[in-house]
């Protein structure tokens, strides 16, 4: 199971057996202000009612499973890439070397922070993935997801989680819009090559030229350090993600799809819930 938590509702899906597809999902909604997300500042205002809903949300998916992915909104954890030549062996070492390299990207002390990382080939020697986020942020999503009498396993932030939905086999871009953040992924040859969230001042009412303007400087500098063009655009978090798909057509050329395709979603899954909400849970699920 997977449960994201966001500053409007809280989503969870299930697994089917063949582990394909997400067979069965359920939201719920919260009253504003009970989750603020934050780098810095505490993002549950309202934890009792925020652990309400992960019990009505996750409660009728479960059976007698405990274990969750935890889905933490983008605004309340920084991912970064980074540029090795090398990592020292151990992973402790390796730890306090990307820890070390975070510093000058933070907001707050990296030492007081959770930080998580992959490793991936590149040209130069090593690219990593980075997802830093105060420990007493996550701590507070955690506690709620115990405190509903569930066991988060795995915590992620909602760009992430989502990026497990997308195909890259080819140059890929990945927009998933939310009330607070527009975050961009550019993906080939299964590796992540550019990540950027950017503060969304219009939120899920931005339209598409609005969107393509925002994205556009993200793909002009892949173009060029790659030498390379997009080929496919998924979206994620808007109702109407069809209308971005003429305005970033033109900017790449590229064909324009919703991330989440109804070949991921169960028979029992279709149309409870607009798929383009559920861009995290399902990534997670599927990755």
């Amino acid at each position: 199971m997977a449960c994201e938590i966001s500053a409007d509702r809280v989503l969870a899906g299930r697994l089917g057996e063949n582990g394909d597809m997400v067979e069965l999902c359920s939201v719920s909604e919260l009253a504003p202000g009970s989750v603020v997300p934050d780098l810095v500042e505490s993002n549950l205002l309202q934890p009792e009612a925020v652990r309400q809903a992960i019990r009505e949300t996750v409660g009728p998916l479960a059976g007698r499973s405990r274990d969750v992915i935890a889905v933490l909104p983008d605004a309340a954890v920084r991912v970064v890439l980074l540029d090795f030549d090398a990592l020292p062996p151990s992973r402790e070492e390796a730890e306090g070397v990307v820890r070390f390299r975070l510093k000058k990207s933070l907001p707050f002390d990296v030492d007081k922070s959770k930080v998580a990382y992959q490793a991936q080939p590149s040209p130069n020697g090593l690219r990593v993935v980075a997802a830093v986020a105060l420990a007493k942020v996550v701590e507070e999503y955690e506690a709620a997801i115990v405190g509903a009498g569930f066991s988060p396993g795995i915590v992620m932030p909602s760009m992430l989680a989502a990026l497990g939905a997308a195909a890259a086999d080819r140059p890929t871009l990945v927009i998933k819009v939310d009330s607070r953040t527009t975050s961009i992924a550019i993906l080939d040859d299964g590796q992540l090559l550019l990540f950027r969230t950017l503060e969304n001042v219009r939120g899920v009412v931005i339209n598409g030229e609005q969107l393509a303007e925002e994205v556009y400087p993200s793909v002009v500098f892949f173009q060029d350090t790659y030498r390379t063009n997009i080929e496919r655009i998924y979206v994620a978090g808007l109702p109407e993600s069809g209308g971005a798909a003429p305005a970033l057509r033109a900017q790449t050329g590229a064909d324009v799809k919703e991330l989440v395709a109804s070949t991921q979603l169960g028979t029992s899954a279709r149309g409870l819930i607009p798929r383009w909400r559920m861009a995290g849970v399902v990534g997670a699920l599927l990755s």
